[in-house]
């Protein structure tokens, strides 16, 4: 009898050994390849709390996304944030991403302009691979006060900022210039001839304007240090530069320009061997909820595409964004969509005639 009682209660103590153990073994586990400060701790301890989902993060860049999935075939990682203008290139040529169910995604949480906007730019044979999550733009940085007149990229080659311009050499000057010369350079992405042809009238923009410049930044604090010290009140350059200078000059700040800011979007995307689909799911849908989307916006100093997150962001980042963009602004973005191979040749080739002139 004694014997058969301490079977009894040994056998319960192995299944109940058992039972933790496939406990343990079978907890679930995010797998996320992202970006520095898109996975705060205080918000992967919220989100464990609610789901019972560990969530472990490797941080990592746009290149290394790609080469890490490429190397795996896709495996390795459950949910993967690549900006929105790497993915349709990097699925066509390597098939690293399967499609994003959109039926699982909670669309009232995003704002709508960038949720298309993103569905759009990530579309692979009809099939959506990413939706957005944090997001920056370029525009203008200017001293309202003394270069009031200017509301637009070319506005910065008028008589009243000459000797108090700056910008980069850079794409990102040629697309904003086009734009605000009323072309539209997205729209030629995939004609070499018309976009060879916009980026000649901006050269010669560009090559007019050179008198205006003060110096091509190249850095963003040898800006800053331009823009302190008085030399430029007018510039082309970063949204949180422009609130950064804000804190210290009040009539300093982010405007974004007529013809639209220049806006970069950090996506989710479903690597191609996702393991935990569904944890994706779950961590995009908890992580786009307003007040969770704020404590992000506070880690990673960008704002998210989470409709009304802007209303939690701390007093004075939130009066920056809303003074910069108002909702006709943010509707107003033009994003960057993937680049198709032989543009940057020509941009290079224009941006190198540009910087060897002589200044009109």
């Amino acid at each position: 009898m004694l014997k058969s009682k301490v079977k009894l209660i040994t056998g319960l103590l192995v299944g109940a050994s058992v039972f933790a153990t496939a406990n343990i073994a079978g907890a679930e586990t995010l797998r996320l390849l992202t970006w520095g400060g898109y996975a705060p701790k205080e918000v992967v301890a919220l989100f464990k709390k609610e789901t019972g989902i560990d969530v472990k993060v490797t941080k990592s860049n746009n290149e290394e996304m790609i080469a890490k999935l490429r190397a795996t075939g896709g495996s390795g990682f459950d949910l993967a944030q690549p900006s929105q203008d790497r993915i349709a290139g990097a699925q066509f040529e390597h098939e690293i991403y399967k499609p994003m169910d959109l039926s699982k995604i909670k669309a009232d949480r995003f704002i709508r302009s960038m949720l298309e906007g993103t569905k759009k730019n990530t579309t692979v044979d009809g099939k959506v691979y990413g939706v957005p999550h944090v997001w920056g733009t370029s525009g203008l940085v200017l001293d309202t006060q003394k270069a009031a007149s200017v509301k637009d990229y070319t506005d910065l080659c008028a008589a009243g900022v000459a000797g108090k311009v700056s910008y980069r050499l850079k794409r990102p000057t040629l697309i904003g210039f086009a734009f605000s010369m009323g072309m539209d350079p997205f729209a030629a992405y995939n004609d070499k001839a018309k976009y060879a042809e916009i980026m000649s009238k901006v050269e010669k923009k560009l090559i007019e304007c050179k008198g205006n410049v003060k110096s091509y930044w190249t850095g963003g604090d040898a800006l800053m240090n331009l823009v302190r010290s008085g030399e430029v009140t007018a510039a082309m350059a970063w949204d949180t530069g422009g609130w950064k200078l804000n804190k210290e000059m009040a009539n300093v700040t982010f405007v974004a320009p007529k013809s639209g800011a220049l806006g970069w979007i950090d996506t989710f995307a479903l690597p191609a061997k996702t393991k935990a689909e569904d944890a994706a799911y779950k961590w995009i849908n908890f992580v786009m909820q307003p007040k969770i989307a704020a404590m992000i916006t506070a880690a990673a100093g960008n704002f998210t595409a989470s409709k009304g997150a802007d209303e939690f962001a701390a007093a004075d980042l939130k009066k920056r964004f809303q003074s910069s963009f108002p909702a006709a602004d943010i509707d107003n973005i033009k994003w960057y969509p993937p680049v198709p191979a032989g543009l940057e040749d020509i941009e290079g080739k224009v941006l190198d005639r540009v910087k060897a002139s002589k200044s009109n």
